[in-house]
């Protein structure tokens, strides 16, 4: 999916079990009234590479979202009918405006990574914290996730801001990215897995956050 992030993660990051991302509702009120989430498919797609090109400078001004903004109309409709098994993406609406997107990624469940991005002109008003905490709190509730990651490109300073906001602490800095780590509360009689290492937390990735 455009807007997500899928990393190779190592051995030691192998799930001890099965969470489908289908559990998840497909539709999310959020703490802020007229802002939820509603899970992007191909209807989506013109509005959505509408607001990818309209935000272009705004996206790309880290080196991030190259290939999304370059992406066809075609390309993007046929990515959002077929959004694989790994990430489910929504797209963050005010009313019924499209205003950004927020994902989730299954790495290795109970691990899993966020991912956002907001349009330059809904910055500034808590929508993608609110997003983003939606997500990390129904992926705990819903899919007994255990851990969150993110990762943020070098002089990103808002996203960083933003999951220091949600608790999100650094765990690794990387060549082009620093990487952050929410723990979170587990579910009972939650299976035991393996600990994140630290040489895991680096690898290699072309998607950041804006």
């Amino acid at each position: 999916m455009f807007g997500g992030m899928e990393e190779p993660w190592p051995s030691t990051m192998t799930a001890m079990g099965h969470f489908s991302l289908d559990a998840l509702p497909k539709t999310l009120p959020t703490p802020i009234p007229g802002v939820s989430l509603r899970v992007l498919t191909p209807a989506d797609s013109v509005d959505y590479r509408a607001l990818l090109q309209a935000n272009r400078a705004h996206l790309t001004r880290h080196g991030d979202f190259t290939d999304q903004i370059r992406a066809s109309e075609g390309e993007i409709e046929q990515a959002l009918a077929r959004p694989g098994k790994k990430e489910r993406a929504y797209g963050i609406w005010l009313h019924d405006t499209l205003v950004g997107q927020a994902s989730i990624i299954a790495v290795a469940p109970p691990h899993y990574s966020l991912g956002y991005w907001l349009a330059q002109t809904a910055t500034g008003q808590g929508l993608a914290s609110a997003a983003c905490a939606t997500l990390i709190e129904q992926s705990s509730t819903v899919l007994g996730a255990t851990d969150m990651f993110a990762g943020v490109t070098h002089g990103n300073h808002a996203s960083v801001a933003l999951l220091r906001r949600l608790g999100f602490t650094p765990v690794a800095e990387c060549v082009t990215y620093t990487r952050f780590h929410l723990a979170l509360t587990p579910p009972p009689r939650q299976e035991p897995h393996p600990p994140v290492l630290q040489e895991d937390l680096c690898e290699s990735s072309t998607r950041r956050r804006a």
